[in-house]
């Protein structure tokens, strides 16, 4: 199978991690070998640990993209769930893959912010916080993504993802066909 990269983006607590976990589920129950480069996850496993600033982002998602990049390209589905609140991120991470499909989990900030497994929205009101995507720093909405994943975990999205991921040449389109029994 050709590699790909699965870009999941969206706003913090927008439901990405959820989406790629089910994503995976799927796509390894197909036959896809995966690997989920989670941006909370790789960013606390890079050492020194990456800031927060504009550069600091900017390096870091080149970064996970690279990583992604080399992932792919060993024929791995790649999956990342990170916010990339930077068009020109995205755009970046679509150069680097051999294949490359964008899925923007769109979800209310508000809903998020009620999510807000971490705090960070409150953090933010509290003005403990600056920086945060969607709330005093830009997320810039992809202008034509691959997939919208409504709210997180999106059967129909999810369907659509595996769908792009597993239609190639030498791979049957998503839902794999059923397993043949054998006759008795």
């Amino acid at each position: 199978m050709t590699g790909v990269v699965v870009w999941i983006t969206g706003l913090p607590a927008a439901g990405k991690t959820t989406l790629a976990r089910g994503l995976f589920a799927r796509l390894v129950e197909a036959g896809c070998t995966c690997a989920v480069l989670d941006g909370d996850a790789v960013r606390k496993a890079l050492v020194p640990h990456p800031a927060y600033t504009d550069a600091g982002r900017d390096d870091f998602y080149q970064t996970l993209a690279r990583l992604a990049a080399l992932l792919a390209a060993q024929g791995l589905a790649v999956l990342v769930p990170a916010t990339a609140q930077r068009q020109r991120q995205r755009q970046d991470a679509r150069a680097l893959a051999p294949r490359f499909v964008e899925v923007w989990v769109r979800t209310p900030q508000a809903t998020c912010a009620e999510r807000d497994p971490k705090g960070l929205y409150a953090a933010a009101r509290a003005h403990a916080l600056s920086g945060l995507p969607g709330v005093d720093a830009p997320y810039e909405e992809p202008a034509a993504p691959d997939v919208v994943a409504e709210g997180g975990l999106d059967a129909a999205a999810l369907d659509r993802v595996c769908a792009l991921v597993l239609t190639t040449a030498d791979r049957p389109a998503w839902p794999p066909a059923p397993a043949s029994r054998p006759s008795t």
